[in-house]
């Protein structure tokens, strides 16, 4: 049988079916850990809007996105170009660059405190680069990030309740969080690509979870299945897909799983209609966060795998490595 993506109605956590549900999210998250979202209360207004104000600014002039650069190859903020990303390199894959285009914020309007200073966060809490002359795409992506937020929480409690935990366990690491919001843009092809390139290289995520709205296209996302084979993610209207990141797969002991992914190359038939942004926000928990293995996911018979490792250690030492100038093929 062909391995798909699960869908899961999250209304049946507010029901008499909640237990079942549960039971169904600690399935999905253990044999593939990705599943598409149904009846997530995120208005189709948010989400629309932050679509046609991201693509304006893929379509500006290079020189006007380049003015809204991130300052530092180690920071998820302003605009990545093309060439300055290459994610297999996080797990110690060796691929040409993602062929691809970001445009990323972090949290905003946090307290000005000792937690949230720089010489003790960086780069968690660097500051958001916002294009001249767009109020409407700041409007959007604050608006957006806020929604995935208050979502991203309510998914935290349904994945303590799945792991047999109080439902608010996770909202203590989660209080001064430092998530982030990414607009990928994956242009049309207009020439041949270096050999074993990508729209984005195969890797999984670091962080806690990602919330991803994905868009049909040629060349889109795909997720491993156990057996080795690419599995097409489905792109439904109103609904996101969630994955596992590394975090949780740390904290659940393996029980849970974090799949690599990547999106593919379009058919050379497609290519000129193969355009397609994606919206992703990936929840990273406060930078100070233990992550150990939660009670519940061991015992005499499945001990204790992963060291104790913090949110920022982590992080920045993994996203360090798949950041940067790559070298670039003519082809």
């Amino acid at each position: 049988m062909t391995a798909t993506i699960p869908i899961l109605d999250l209304a049946k956590f507010e029901t008499a079916d909640a237990n079942s549900a549960a039971r169904e999210l600690d399935k999905i998250c253990c044999e593939i850990g990705f599943l598409v979202i149904k009846n997530h209360n995120i208005p189709l207004s948010i989400q629309d809007s932050l679509y046609k104000h991201g693509r304006k600014f893929f379509d500006r002039p290079m020189e006007e996105k380049m003015k809204v650069r991130r300052p530092r190859d180690d920071q998820n903020r302003g605009y990545i170009p093309y060439g300055e990303e290459t994610l297999a390199k996080m797990h110690g894959g060796d691929t040409p660059p993602d062929y691809k285009e970001v445009f990323a914020i972090g949290p905003f309007d946090r307290p000005n405190d000792s937690y949230h200073a720089q010489q003790n966060s960086y780069p968690n809490f660097a500051p958001n680069l916002w294009p001249a002359g767009s109020p409407n795409l700041k409007l959007a992506m604050t608006s957006y990030f806020l929604a995935m937020e208050s979502l991203s929480l309510k998914m935290a409690g349904y994945f303590a309740v799945a792991l047999g935990l109080p439902k608010n366990w996770f909202h203590e690491k989660l209080d001064r969080h430092a998530s982030q919001l990414r607009l990928l843009n994956y242009p049309a092809p207009d020439r041949d690509l270096s050999p074993g390139q990508l729209r984005c290289g195969i890797h999984t995520d670091l962080g806690m979870m990602t919330i991803l709205r994905n868009e049909a296209s040629s060349g889109g996302l795909q997720v491993q299945s156990r057996d080795g084979n690419w599995i097409d993610a489905p792109a439904i209207d109103n609904t996101f897909i969630v994955n596992i990141g590394d975090l949780l797969m740390r904290w659940t002991n393996d029980r849970w799983v974090s799949t690599p992914h990547r999106v593919s190359i379009p058919q050379l038939h497609e290519r000129s209609k193969s355009a397609r942004m994606s919206i992703g926000y990936f929840t990273r928990p406060n930078y100070d966060t233990p992550i150990s293995c939660i009670d519940t996911c061991m015992n005499a018979d499945i001990p204790k795998k992963y060291a104790t490792t913090t949110v920022k250690e982590y992080n920045d030492e993994r996203f360090s490595l798949g950041a940067g100038k790559s070298e670039i093929s003519n082809n």
